[in-house]
């Protein structure tokens, strides 16, 4: 139940926003991410499965949207709510220093958390490798480097995303 309202909270949230590149309504993104994390769910991840799928439907509405946490936690809870923001990208300065805090963060973050993560990379790389040449260097460089600190990742989903990724560059 938790995962089906956290589709239509993020559907509805996020209406009216598009893909940079191809102009696909944004809920497609959230869905793929969800879709992804669905098949790989794992028995010794420390959330129901759910929770893991309500959170990768939800990944981008604080970054994007800003939706609140205390919205997200009355909503779905504290686990999601941490979850999203451990998926949240929200520090400041430069563009190096943003990437390197947002590693730390997330390389503290929980296996679950880490998949979503993944699963997110999968989805964005072959958009911006297509529509985005010249950012694809930067990109691809910044998510090898994102890549070595998601250790706790599903394996198949670390080993698909390291391919994607070198087979782009």
């Amino acid at each position: 139940m938790i995962a089906f309202e956290a589709m239509r909270f993020a559907r509805h949230v996020h209406a009216g926003q598009e893909r940079k590149y191809t102009g696909n309504p944004y809920a497609d993104h959230l869905a793929e991410v969800a879709g992804i994390v669905a098949t790989v769910i794992a028995a010794d991840w420390d959330v129901p499965d759910e929770v893991a799928i309500a959170t990768a439907w939800l990944h981008d509405c604080v970054e994007d949207q800003g939706v609140t946490g205390s919205e997200l936690a009355y909503r779905f809870g504290s686990i999601v709510a941490d979850g999203v923001f451990a998926l949240s990208d929200l520090e400041q300065g430069r563009r190096a220093e943003r990437k390197a805090a947002s590693r730390e963060r997330l390389a503290a973050a929980p296996g679950w958390v880490h998949t979503i993560k993944v699963a997110d990379l999968i989805s964005n790389t072959s958009s911006i490798v297509k529509h985005d040449p010249k950012f694809a260097l930067v990109y691809l460089e910044e998510k090898r480097l994102l890549l070595d600190v998601l250790t706790k990742a599903d394996p198949r989903l670390l080993e698909m995303a390291r391919s994607q990724i070198g087979g782009a560059a």
